[in-house]
């Protein structure tokens, strides 16, 4: 089915508030996307380090220390296969981790990946963002989304995305905080984010946020 379809079938599903039998567990699966905002091109997103840490970039021979860490934050799996797959996509000096000094522990990383898709072609991605919970509460997830945000933007790129799950809810504050928006790619994502800025205290503005494909197909009908 093309792009322009996909589009239109879940508008329609987003008016009816009906999904296809066909589709429920396929909508259920899909992840949530946030874009940053074309309004906010020339603001780069506020980088601040705390105190007692130090970021640098990514360099040969992190790997297991790296794998240690997104184990510790959740993120099972992580070897040198799959490791290889996002290396391929990394932008240059890209790759940002954050290391707590007395310990000389990984402690935060994110990556800023090369990654068109068929909603973002020409799109960059803010990915692999993990924190190791010993250091929660220092904001260190912000500090490695930023790094990342102001790395693509540097680079030129106009489609810049992100893609979560509705239940990182520590997560989604920190890039809304940043200036990250919901993205409406499918018909149930509206709900979707109005629960979850319920559960988050956080203005539901839809209409204040960035047009997308579903948005601009409604003025053909």
């Amino acid at each position: 089915m093309r792009l322009v379809d996909k589009l239109v079938r879940r508008m329609r599903i987003g008016l009816t508030g009906k999904i296809p039998e066909e589709d429920v567990v396929a909508e259920k699966r899909s992840d949530l996307e946030m874009v940053w905002p074309e309004s906010k091109f020339a603001c780069l997103p506020h980088l601040s380090i705390p105190y007692g840490y130090e970021m640098r970039i990514y360099k040969s021979g992190d790997e297991q220390a790296y794998f240690d860490l997104m184990d510790h934050a959740g993120f099972k799996g992580w070897n040198d296969r799959e490791f290889a797959k996002y290396l391929k996509k990394i932008l240059p000096d890209g790759f940002f981790i954050l290391f707590h000094l007395s310990s000389g522990e990984m402690a935060a990383t994110a990556m800023a990946l090369h990654n068109p898709t068929e909603l973002h072609p020409f799109g960059a991605s803010l990915s692999c963002v993990a924190a190791d919970p010993i250091h929660q509460g220092k904001g260190l997830g912000f500090v490695v989304s930023a790094a990342v945000t102001r790395r693509i933007l540097s680079c030129g790129y106009k489609e810049i995305y992100l893609e979560t799950e509705d239940w990182r809810l520590p997560a989604l504050k920190t890039y809304l905080k940043m200036g990250w928006e919901p993205f409406f790619y499918q018909g149930d994502m509206l709900l979707r984010w109005k629960g979850i800025c319920e559960s988050l205290n956080w203005p539901f503005t839809p209409n204040e946020w960035r047009k997308n494909p579903l948005e601009r197909l409604i003025g053909s009908f």
